[in-house]
Parts: C-alpha cells; sequence; structure tokens
C-alpha cells in the first residue's frame, strides 16, 4: 500500500510499472504537467526525494533523477536542506514561449505562409526535438544537451 506522506503533497502521481515508459520520466511528465497546469503553484514545497520514492515504490535515485531533470528545465529549484520548490522560471519559461509563438506568427504572416504549413513546421521542429541557436552551429536536444554542429 502506498504512503500518504508525500502524495498528499503531489497528488495523482501515478507509475504504471508495466509501461515501457522508465518511472522517472512517468514521474518527469506528471509533475511537470501539474506545474504547467498551475496544480503545484510557485513555491510549492515538493516532498523530499527519499519520501515521495518510498511512497511511490521507487529507487531514490529515480527520484533524484526526475529532480534533477525538472530543475534543469527550470520547473524547480532546489534550496539545499530546505528542499525543492516549484520556480517561478517555470512560468516565465512559459511565457518566453508565447512571446517566441507571437514573434513566429508575425513572421509567417509577413513572408505570406500558408498557417496550415506555419503549424506543419511547428510540428516537424517539435517532433525532432532539436532547434538550432541564434548563435548558429550548435543545436540543443529537448533535454537540455548541447552539441557542436560543426
Amino acid at each position: 500500500m502506498v504512503g500518504r506522506g508525500a502524495l498528499d503533497a503531489v497528488p495523482g502521481i501515478v507509475i504504471d510499472t508495466a509501461s515501457t515508459v522508465p518511472p522517472f520520466e512517468q514521474l518527469r511528465a506528471q509533475l511537470a504537467r501539474q506545474i504547467q497546469d498551475h496544480a503545484l503553484v510557485v513555491g510549492t514545497r515538493l516532498p523530499p526525494i527519499r519520501q515521495l520514492a518510498t511512497d511511490l515504490g521507487l529507487a531514490a535515485n529515480t527520484v533524484a533523477r526526475t529532480y534533477r531533470e525538472l530543475e534543469e528545465a527550470g520547473l524547480i529549484e532546489t534550496r539545499g536542506r530546505a528542499g525543492s520548490f516549484v520556480s517561478a522560471a517555470g512560468a516565465q519559461g512559459r511565457e518566453r514561449v508565447r512571446r517566441a509563438a507571437a514573434e513566429y506568427a508575425a513572421v509567417v504572416a509577413s513572408l505570406g505562409i500558408d498557417p496550415d504549413e506555419a503549424i506543419r513546421i511547428v510540428q516537424a521542429a517539435l517532433t525532432t526535438g532539436t532547434r538550432t541557436s541564434a548563435g548558429g552551429g550548435r543545436t540543443t536536444s529537448g533535454k537540455g544537451r548541447t552539441t557542436s554542429g560543426k
């Protein structure tokens, strides 16, 4: 039976042990969704790694990896012994994406590109999970790793 402590702080987290999706990715995606949907608001303290791991029946390293990836994405911040908290940077990231989308829409309109074609271009870019940075010659994968394009 699953304990209550950590799951009270992050309700609705379910790890499907029969899934082909690794447990850390299931947890990461569910926490990210809760943060983006504001179910977990800025400043919410996340459960300690060991507590959440015990409550979900996962290894502590699995939860630690999840927290690291959420921190790299700017969705949470770790404050040493005080714990991990939902970061305001996540909300700022969403606003940055909205501004980029508005800029892209303006470029599309100025070039006379059909909106359906513009959407296909974005979908293709999202599917590949890579983008070329403004500095040129470098690409950043969807997982935050940067590789040289030279």
